[in-house]
Formats: C-alpha cells, sequence, structure tokens
C-alpha cells in the first residue's frame, strides 16, 4: 500500500508504527486503544479478540480490532506474559479543542523486564531485567529491578560464568549488544531454557564516553564514586540498562537511585539444574510454591521480605562472618519469641513500600497509594522501639539504619483524605485543613447557596428594597434583580447587568466575588486538589533514598523474623559452620517432606562427609526406598545453613560450599534433539568440569539412561574421577551394587545402603541409611508392590536367576582387583619406586603409558586401565 493513499488519521499511526517495529502499538482513539495490519492480527490471535476492518483511504481494509481503554492493563497483562512487548500511544490534547488530527505519543513501551503493573508482577518475586555487553574479555552483566529500584552489576569472564548468572537472577527479559549475538553463547537455548525475550541494541548505546555521562548524571556522581572506574564492561552493560529504561519509561525513575558493583564469588552458585531439583522455589511438575523449601521457610509478612528471602534461597552466602551475622539474628528472636511475634504483627501491616515507592517514582501512584504508604510508616516508630533492646549485631543494625520517616507520616496525614477515591483526578483527596483556597472552594461547593441568600438579605435590608432578589442567568451569571418601582432606592456601588421588560439586574463587587467562587468551584477544586496530591507525591519521591533504606531494613529484618518463626515452630537447631570442608549431620530431615507427611513419621538420617576419609559416600539400595530423598535433604540443609537458617537435625556441623551441583531425574529435550541419556551426560559433563574441592556434589542414578554394561562402566568412571580428580564431597546413590567393589580401592570412597527387611516374601524400606553396600537392587520387588502383573514378576524371577552367573560382576570384582595391583604396583617398578612423587596408583598409569590423566575423559581414563591388564600382569 502506498502511504500517500493513507487518510491522515493512519499516516499518523504508520509513522508512529515506525519507531517501535517490535512492539504491538495501543493506539488510542476516543475511548478505545486500536490496533491495526499485522499488529491486529497478532493482538486478535493472542488475546482472542474479533478482527474487524477499517476504511483507511485506499482500496483494501486495513485489519483492525480493540480494546477499552479502561480495561488496558489486563489486555496488556497477558500480551506481556506472553513475552510481546507493547507501545502505549496516547491522545495528548482534548479531541474536542484539537484543530485537525488529534496530537498523539507513545507515552510508554511495555516489555517484560520493565513491566510495573500489579497485575503482572509478583509481589514475591523480583521481575529483573539483564543487561549484557560481551566483548572478547568478558562479559558485563547488570541486572535491574526498575519496580522496587534495585542495580546490580557483574563481570563475568566465561560463558559458564555468565549463564551462572542468568540461573542466579532468572530475568524476564535480556537487552545485549550483537557481539553477544555472535558470542559463542547459545542464544536460542538462553530464550528456550528461561522463558524469556532477547533484544538486541544499537551499538551507539555502549559508546564508553556517552555511557559514563549517563551514569553520572543520572546517579549524580562521579564514575569513581559508583565504583566502577576499571570496570569497562560492567559500566558499558549498566549504561545500556538505563537506556533501555529510558527509552521505554518515558519519565521519571529517580526510585533507581543506586548501583552496586558485586562478585560473583560473593555467593555459592546455584546453576538451573540445581534449582530445579532442589525445588527451591517451585516444583518441578506442577511449578508452584507449594511443596518448595521457599513454602517452609516463607513466614513472612512483608511482599519485600518474600522477594527477599527468595533472593537468599538463590543466592547462599559463602562468607562465614555474614552467616554468623544472620544466625545470631535468628538465635535471638528465637530467644524473644514474644516480641518476635509482637515485631511480625507490625510487619504484616505493611504494604509493599518498594513498589509503592516505584509508581511514586513513576507518578503512577494513587491517592490510595499513598494511604497505604502511609499505613505502612506508621508501624515504624513502634517496630523501632521493640528492637532497641537486641544486642545482635545485624539486628542493632536494623535498628540504627531504620529511618522512621515521621516528616512523610504527617506530611500524608495532614493532606490526604483517609478514604480518597481511586483517581487523584476525581475530586475529595485533600483533607480540609490542608489548603486555605482549596478550603474555599470545598466551601463554596457546600456553602454556596446559604451565602447567597445571606447577601441578598443584607442587601434587601439594607436599600429597604422588599422585591430585591438574586437571580442566575447562564450567561450574566448571578445578579440583583429589582423591579422598576424600586428602582430609584438602587445603591449607588449597584453595577447596571442587564436591562428587562420590568426590572433592571446588576451585580456588586462583592455579588462578583461570591460568583467567581461558586461558579466552577468544583472543577477549579478538582484541578487545586491534583495539584496538591501530585505536590505531596513529589515530596515523597525527593525522599527515595531515605525510604528505601526503611525498605531494605525492614525487608532483613522480616526474612531474619520468618526464619526464627519457623525454626521455633519446625524444632531446627542453629548449625554450627566450619571452612575445614566437613558436613556432619546427626539426625537429619528433610525440611519438605517432614512437612508433607504425619508428623512424626519421617525418618531421620545421619550423614558424615569431610575431606580426608569420607569423600564420597556411594548409596545403594531398591529404588523408592528413599536414596534421592535422602540425598536432597542433606543439600537441602547445606544451603538453609549458607543463608543463616536454623536446619532440621538434632545436631549439624556445616562446611561452608562454593558450590553445589545435583543430578537427579532427566527428562528428554526434543526440541533441541537431546534424548534422556544426552540430558543427563550433559549435566554430568558440566558438573565434572565445574566442581572444585569444596563443591558438593548430589548425583543420582548415573548411566541409567544406557545399557546395564555402559550404565555400569560410566559410573565407575565418574567415581574414580571424582575421586583422584575433583575431589569433591559426593552423594552418589546408585542401583548398580557392583560399585561397592570401589570401597577401600578408592581413597575416601565409603558404601551405604537404604536398609531393607523382608516380611514373608514381601519387603519393607526402613528409609534408613547404614554402611555398607546392597548386595542386589531389589528392583524385581519393586516392580511386585507397584502392581505389575505376578506372570511378570515370575518371568523376571527366572530370567534374573539365569544372569545371575553372567560375567558383569565377576568382571567388576576383577577390575577392583586390578585397582588393589595397582595400588601395590609401585613397591615394585623401580623406576616408580625411585621418585617419591611417582608414588600411588595414578602415578603408576601415568609412568607406564605416558599420558597425562587429568588430560583425559573418565571414559577414556577407564580404556586406558583395561589396555594396561596385560602389561601389569607381566611386570
Amino acid at each position: 500500500m502506498a502511504e500517500k493513499k493513507m487518510s491522515p488519521m493512519m499516516t499518523q499511526y504508520l509513522d508512529t508504527k515506525k519507531e517501535y517495529p517490535d512492539a504491538l502499538l495501543f493506539y488510542r482513539i476516543g475511548d478505545f486503544y486500536e490496533m491495526f495490519f499485522e499488529d491486529a492480527k497478532t493482538a486478535s490471535e493472542a488475546l482472542d479478540l474479533v478482527l474487524t476492518g477499517k476504511d483507511c483511504g485506499t482500496e483494501e481494509r486495513a485489519p483492525m480490532c480493540g480494546i477499552p481503554y479502561h480495561a488496558a492493563d489486563s489486555y496488556v497483562a497477558r500480551l506481556v506474559a506472553k513475552g510481546f512487548k507493547v507501545a502505549i500511544a496516547e491522545q495528548m490534547e482534548d479531541p474536542k479543542l484539537a484543530k485537525g488530527i488529534v496530537k498523539r505519543e507513545v507515552i510508554r513501551v511495555i516489555t517484560p523486564g520493565t513491566v510495573t503493573s500489579e497485575t503482572v508482577l509478583d509481589e514475591g518475586r523480583n521481575n529483573f531485567l539483564m543487561s549484557i555487553f560481551y566483548d572478547n574479555s568478558g562479559f558485563g552483566i547488570s541486572t535491574v529491578d526498575i519496580s522496587t529500584g534495585e542495580f546490580l552489576t557483574t563481570l563475568c569472564t566465561s560463558v559458564k560464568e555468565m549463564l551462572d548468572e542468568l540461573s542466579r537472577f532468572s530475568p524476564a527479559e535480556i537487552v545485549c549488544n550483537h557481539s553477544f549475538m555472535i558470542s559463542g553463547a547459545d542464544i536460542e537455548e538462553i530464550k528456550s531454557r528461561y522463558q524469556l525475550v532477547v533484544t538486541e541494541l544499537e551499538d551507539s548505546v555502549y559508546k564508553e564516553q556517552t555511557a559514563d555521562a549517563l551514569l553520572e548524571e543520572h546517579f549524580h556522581s562521579s564514575i569513581e564514586g559508583l565504583g566502577l572506574r576499571d570496570r569497562d564492561l560492567p559500566r558499558l552493560s549498566a549504561a545500556a540498562a538505563l537506556r533501555y529504561i529510558y527509552d521505554t519509561q518515558k519519565g521519571q525513575v529517580s526510585h533507581i537511585s543506586n548501583i552496586r558493583f558485586y562478585q560473583s564469588s560473593q555467593y555459592m552458585i546455584l546453576d538451573a539444574s540445581t534449582q530445579r531439583n532442589l525445588e527451591l522455589c517451585e516444583t518441578m511438575r506442577e511449578k508452584k510454591k507449594r511443596g518448595t523449601l521457599l513454602w517452609v521457610l516463607d513466614r513472612t509478612k512483608t511482599a519485600m521480605g518474600a522477594r527477599l528471602l527468595r533472593r537468599f534461597l538463590e543466592q547462599p552466602l559463602i562468607s562465614e562472618e555474614e552467616i554468623l551475622r544472620r544466625q545470631d539474628a535468628v538465635d535471638e528472636f528465637c530467644d524473644h519469641y514474644i516480641d518476635r511475634e509482637e515485631l511480625a504483627e507490625y510487619l504484616g501491616s505493611i504494604y509493599d513500600l518498594e513498589r509503592l515507592l516505584g509508581r511514586i517514582s513513576y507518578q503512577s501512584a494513587t491517592p490510595r497509594d499513598l494511604i497505604a504508604f502511609k499505613q505502612s510508616l506508621s508501624m515504624l516508630p513502634d517496630i523501632r522501639q521493640l528492637l532497641r533492646q537486641f544486642r545482635a549485631p545485624l539486628v542493632t543494625e536494623i535498628y540504627r539504619d531504620l529511618d522512621e520517616l515521621r516528616d512523610l507520616y504527617t506530611l500524608i496525614d495532614s493532606a490526604i483524605e483517609e478514604e480518597p477515591p481511586l483517581s487523584a483526578k476525581d475530586g475529595g483527596v485533600i483533607r480540609s485543613g490542608f489548603h486555605a483556597e482549596a478550603d474555599r472552594y470545598k466551601q463554596a461547593g457546600h456553602s454556596g447557596k446559604q451565602w447567597l441568600a445571606e447577601l441578598e438579605a443584607s442587601e434587601r435590608e439594607k436599600t429597604g428594597i422588599k422585591t430585591l432578589r438574586i437571580k442566575y442567568n447562564r450567561i450574566f451569571g448571578y445578579c440583583f434583580e429589582v423591579t422598576n418601582s424600586f428602582r430609584e432606592q438602587v445603591p449607588d456601588y449597584f453595577i447596571r447587568k442587564q436591562t428587562l421588560a420590568g426590572a433592571e439586574r446588576y451585580t456588586t463587587d462583592r455579588l462578583e466575588e461570591l460568583q467567581n467562587t461558586i461558579l466552577g468551584a468544583e472543577e477549579k477544586l478538582h484541578t487545586l486538589e491534583y495539584t496538591l496530591f501530585c505536590q505531596v507525591r513529589d515530596t515523597i519521591a525527593e525522599n527515595i533514598a531515605r525510604i528505601q533504606q526503611s525498605s531494605r531494613n525492614i525487608a532483613l529484618l522480616d526474612c531474619m523474623i520468618s526464619l526464627s518463626r519457623v525454626a521455633t515452630a519446625n524444632h531446627y537447631v542453629r548449625p554450627h559452620i566450619n571452612t575445614e570442608g566437613i558436613i556432619s549431620i546427626r539426625d537429619g530431615r528433610h525440611p519438605v517432606i517432614e512437612k508433607l507427611l504425619t508428623e512424626g513419621s519421617f525418618v531421620t538420617n545421619d550423614t558424615l562427609l569431610n575431606d580426608s576419609g569420607e569423600r564420597i559416600a556411594i548409596i545403594t539400595g531398591p529404588n523408592m526406598a528413599g536414596k534421592s530423598t535422602y540425598m536432597r535433604q542433606v543439600a537441602l540443609i547445606v544451603l538453609m545453613a549458607s543463608i543463616g537458617s536454623f536446619v532440621p537435625a538434632r545436631e549439624a556441623d556445616i562446611g561452608i560450599c562454593d558450590r553445589i551441583f545435583t543430578r537427579v531425574g532427566a527428562s528428554d529435550d526434543l526440541a533441541s534433539g537431546q534424548s534422556t541419556f544426552m540430558v543427563e551426560m550433559n549435566e554430568v559433563a558440566g558438573i565434572l568440569r565445574n566442581a572444585t574441592t569444596k563443591s558438593l556434589l548430589i548425583l543420582d542414578e548415573i548411566g541409567r539412561g544406557t545399557s546395564t554394561f555402559d550404565g555400569l562402566s560410566i559410573a565407575w568412571a565418574v567415581v574414580e574421577y571424582i575421586s583422584r580428580v575433583v575431589k569433591a564431597k559426593t552423594l552418589f546413590a546408585t542401583h548398580y551394587h557392583e560399585l561397592t567393589e570401589l570401597e577401600g580401592k578408592l581413597e575416601s570412597v565409603n558404601n551405604y545402603c537404604i536398609a531393607v527387611t523382608r516380611h514373608d516374601s514381601d519387603i519393607i524400606f526402613l528409609r534408613k541409611i547404614i554402611p555398607g553396600g546392597a548386595d542386589q537392587s531389589y528392583g524385581i520387588d519393586v516392580a511386585r508392590l507397584a502392581g505389575v502383573p505376578q506372570p511378570v514378576i515370575d518371568r523376571a524371577k527366572e530370567i534374573a536367576a539365569e544372569l545371575e552367573d553372567a560375567d558383569i560382576t565377576a568382571k567388576t570384582k576383577e577390575l577392583s582387583a586390578e585397582h588393589a595391583f595397582l595400588e601395590n604396583a609401585a613397591e615394585h617398578v623401580p623406576e616408580i619406586r625411585a621418585g617419591e612423587e611417582l608414588r600411588g596408583e595414578h602415578a603408576v598409569i601415568e609412568t607406564l603409558t605416558g599420558l597425562d590423566l587429568n588430560r583425559l575423559t573418565p571414559l577414556e581414563a577407564m580404556n586406558v586401565l583395561f589396555e594396561l591388564r596385560e602389561k601389569l600382569e607381566n611386570v
């Protein structure tokens, strides 16, 4: 279609659309937001709207659909939830007064990472926008929640570290430079895994001089003052995030008042698989909160506290000092439970100060938002008064830094009606006594008739004109009407306005004053009240830093009280924190499972892992006997201790871990062409490459997705590699009971199993972890318990009996004997014995083969071991 043929309004629409090609354009026409052409087709399908057409000055009708403007929020929420961007084009002038086409402008672009609507946001979690800048030296990553003002930035040196930050924050949207799109990171995989939108920004956004100027102007500080000097990549990513926010919000974002640089090494790293497998914040199947660790720990009273507690779980600490500070606070609240419950009651009356402040900054706050804000502030003095008696360092800091904001409370209390209307433009917002002129307008609206009657009686008495009346005319307004028979008695200060057939109409200065006050008083009152409301709102916005400081302290206090209340209710204990790599748990319990079971029915278990003789625990036993529950239980207890929480155990001594890895369960990822086994092997490969001696590994049924021999071989090789190379503390559950042969053959490997007893022909799972290995897998017994038909069970037993003499078990015993021989070989091979540093099995293999085993994969190393068999037998 040729644009020149379009109607003027459609030409205006197309010009606006050109500026926002990647957004659905909501174009205000009267009481509707209309969409045209491809936007209309897309929106009608996404929102289930009727698609119509509009004549636009061409031969073809333009596809069109629309929504009522007052219902826009719900429609926008649905579109944003589906990953769309929406540009709102509003009428900027009154259509009745416009000369020609009404002027329209885009007042805001709403994207998944910049949405602020309450109908879209989950109050219990942050909605992050992540900005990534990449060059050959690494990744600058900045993360901002524009609904709360939180702004963080960091530097990553590898794709792995960048993906760790993605897992840490789970942003709703990413903005990036072109180099990131071709950086080697799988962009499509990132979009799919994290369900987010990725937007590439122009290279001009990333010019260093422009970026520095933007940051310094926005934060009113130098680059040095922001802590970003010599941190070029984080600085460029932060400036890009800020530019994108400016471009989409089209208004004030003054509540984004601080930026904090952090090192990713400050926190324990939990990748996406670990967060999913441990069900920290949502269950794997139903994606719900119930049944997660967050569900157990979250007894917060404020939305701010709920978001911060979630962040605790996603970013566990690795600083012993910081963990102990939190523990001290939780401990003291447990000791002062009456005061704690009173504090919790006060916190329950506090609204979401962070997001209220965001709306105040965006100038979208309503009068009712300000009343909610005032009610929240009214709790602060009582909270602070109660905190005076506490001595835990973290609590005393909260007490010291908690600004009661009494001046803002007083301002709102004196200015805003207790029950105002939703809109600030509807009147009834400003309290009487706050502003003299507003009071006069109010009085005029309520008392205008009385004033006129009193003036009429006064003038009648003064002039002696018995027929004098005040009349109203739509053209001349209020006038004194005097019949001709009394015209001679009209005083000099009466001013003639209109002559009638039998009377004259006059005005006076006083009547003019009353008229000006009464006529339009309501309209003037509404205008003035809106102006006064904006002034109050803007005064609050001028105190952003103070409010944010109090908000952060309330959120932290809420988290500490929540952890304390959970500890008391569930009989948790304070864990000892160590840096010696010891994980010792007595009578540990799974924090989630025990809440879902009948009270007292959960079976407790002990755990001992360390960096010496108890590094790897191989756990055997039947499926469904509790191996996975036990391993997750240990990981969750370690994680809980790392956030400062008390833990479900009788005693616990927890070593600080840099990472927790889990390989628990798998599913096909057919969209990317990966089978269950490929997903499993990818996760195992990532764990073996990235784990350190300070990591905790939770590995469940490695190798089960392939043939028995291949699966056993892989599982065996993985345990060897962890023992010799990675040296991480590991819980390794397997149904390959042949792996129990590794105890005593590999350093720090110990066998544990699930206790099982038989009653007649039935097996009973005791859910207890005991030393030793299982001598069989009990698979047929589990199949029978699951209801597999008896003929199948009987036949399976026959086949199992025939296979018992197969050579796989014999092979594993033979292989373990080879390990023993290798360990002793150094005593018999002179060239090995001569070099003290070459002692040990690892050195034997490297000496005899000339290979560097650290450069081999676990399977390659396994093959080398088999090839050495004949050579070693002849030594």
